[in-house]
């Protein structure tokens, strides 16, 4: 990453830290203050990218993956969703079953 591209990012992670809206004007101020020549169509993306999104709790989830929320949901469910949970692991211990078998040699061609 070009130290312009880390300097627009920076200052964005700035105006998070701030509790201060995240607008082109703003990054480019804040590059333009700490000696960097940014292009205004950089500064106005990344503002769209991250208008409307907390920046500090996109850093602090930065490890959970896209799976989070998708495991909040069933969860919420309550007992349907324990249900379902067991119905796959007993699937999965019969074709533990039918796969033990074949290893023990008693297939058609033996």
């Amino acid at each position: 990453m070009a130290s312009t591209e880390l300097a627009a990012t920076y200052a964005s992670l700035i105006l998070a830290d701030d509790g201060v809206d995240i607008t082109s004007e703003k990054i480019l101020a804040i590059t333009n203050a700490a000696g960097f020549d940014l292009e205004p169509i950089w500064a106005t993306l990344l503002a769209k990218a991250l208008e409307g999104k907390n920046v500090k709790e996109l850093l602090s989830n930065v490890g959970s993956g896209g799976g989070a929320p998708a495991v909040g949901a069933p969860a919420a469910a309550g007992g349907a969703a324990s249900a379902a949970a067991e119905a796959p692991a007993e699937e999965k211990k019969e074709e533990e079953k039918e796969e033990s078998d074949e290893d023990m040699g008693f297939g058609l061609f033996d």
